[in-house]
């Protein structure tokens, strides 16, 4: 195995690259049409090796009683799942939050855990996805209560 990835940020010129690496890390269009819409207003990156992406993230501004982060979508080409390139973004996501109060994400318990996001800590918000599967991360004190709306083009998924 050679280097380790590079985690860096999304450059215009990478994103043919990422929208075909979302088709194949989701069998399908919707994620990449979804990180267009979002790129805009968003924090991306992605894991490069050897001039290959690897991997990519985004977080995206949700509207919450507080400055609010959505993490989605988070992907690794198949080929390199099982890596830790999944978990080195989401790392350097996190890092990059500076300055906003939590990010949210909907995913695996079993694995966003392990970050610092908590299912409890979501269960007192109002949202089209709460459930077992919400989990915010606070980077500062928020309130426990509340509504967190995500952005329109989540509903395409």
């Amino acid at each position: 195995m050679g280097a380790e990835a590079l985690i860096r940020a999304a450059r215009p010129e990478d994103h043919a690259a990422i929208a075909g690496l979302l088709r194949h890390a989701f069998d399908g269009d919707a994620e990449a049409a979804l990180v267009t819409a979002l790129r805009p207003a968003a924090i991306e990156l992605v894991a490069e090796r050897d001039g290959e992406l690897q991997g990519h993230i985004i977080l995206s501004p949700l509207e919450a009683p507080f400055r609010a982060l959505g993490l989605a979508p988070l992907a690794v080409e198949p080929v390199w799942q099982g890596q830790g390139i999944g978990a080195a973004l989401v790392r350097e996501a996190i890092a990059r939050a500076a300055g906003w109060d939590a990010i949210v994400v909907l995913g695996d318990p079993a694995y966003f855990t392990r970050f610092g996001f908590s299912v409890d800590l979501a269960a007192g918000f109002a949202c089209a996805y709460a459930g077992p599967y919400l989990m915010v991360l606070p980077l500062r004190e928020i309130p426990a209560t509340g509504r967190i709306l995500y952005p329109q083009a989540f509903s395409a998924l």
